[in-house]
């Protein structure tokens, strides 16, 4: 069975305990072993986080000891999976720039506020996670975030709809979905998840399964591709050290 481990806690508005269930089913339901921790001393034992297959966080606005992110950081960059969604994953650590360079991205805004009715458009590519998806409608929060250019987008929103400072500039297209690597780790990202019932669209949970399920996988592709020698090096990847 692959393993999982789903970190929950922070700020209670984005009812962590709950989005942090439905991905505990979801990932059940597909034979993972999964471990559901309330506490981010979860990510103090680099050894057991080096033998996951995925680490879920669903975690806002706290703050993260560092050898906690460099742990996590490690297991990616060897091929553990991360993955999660709105800001329990790219809003988690505010003062952590090494999380957010993992991540992908960090949020800055919502304007607006929730009840924000959009579209989320979802690009049509040769990715397996969007295929067959349909663009479709949110109300909810509509993220605006400061995003890696090294991400791949899967689906994007359009700002403005609400107004703010933000209006007068031209039309953008704001990624909602992507993907990235970390080492040789994969790593999933969704910025819709506001409530736990946002995660419970179906859309939003397919999406989201689809996201969970290939951040899984890359360590055994991983392994296989690389004869089942983690880059053990990348542990002492010292490109941060001015944030540390």
């Amino acid at each position: 069975m692959k393993k999982a481990l789903i970190v929950w806690g922070g700020w209670d508005g984005h009812e962590p305990e709950q989005v942090a269930g439905i991905f505990a089913n979801i990932l059940r339901n597909h034979q993972f072993d999964v471990e559901v921790a309330d506490t981010l001393e979860a990510y103090a034992d680099a050894e057991k986080l080096m033998g996951l297959d995925l680490i879920v966080p669903v975690w806002t606005m706290g703050e993260i000891p560092q050898a906690y992110v460099n742990n996590v950081s490690a297991a990616v960059q060897n091929g553990t999976g991360l993955a999660g969604c709105h800001g329990g994953m790219c809003d988690s650590f505010r003062h952590n720039v090494d999380w957010q360079f993992m991540t992908g991205g960090q949020w800055v805004a919502h304007p607006g506020n929730d009840g924000i009715e959009y579209m989320v458009e979802i690009k049509q590519s040769s990715s397996p996670l969007v295929a067959g998806m349909e663009d479709f409608k949110v109300v909810s929060e509509q993220y605006y975030l400061h995003v890696d250019p090294a991400v791949e987008v899967l689906a994007t929103t359009r700002f403005p709809v609400a107004d703010g400072p933000h209006r007068l500039n031209k039309a953008v297209d704001m990624p909602v979905v992507w993907t990235k690597r970390w080492g040789i780790g994969r790593v999933y990202y969704n910025s819709l998840g506001h409530h736990a019932d946002i995660v419970a669209m179906p859309e939003v949970t397919e999406l989201m399964t689809r996201g969970l399920l290939w951040a899984a996988e890359g360590k055994q592709l991983a392994k296989e591709m690389y004869g089942g020698q983690a880059l053990k090096q990348q542990n002492h990847y010292t490109g941060m050290g001015d944030s540390q």
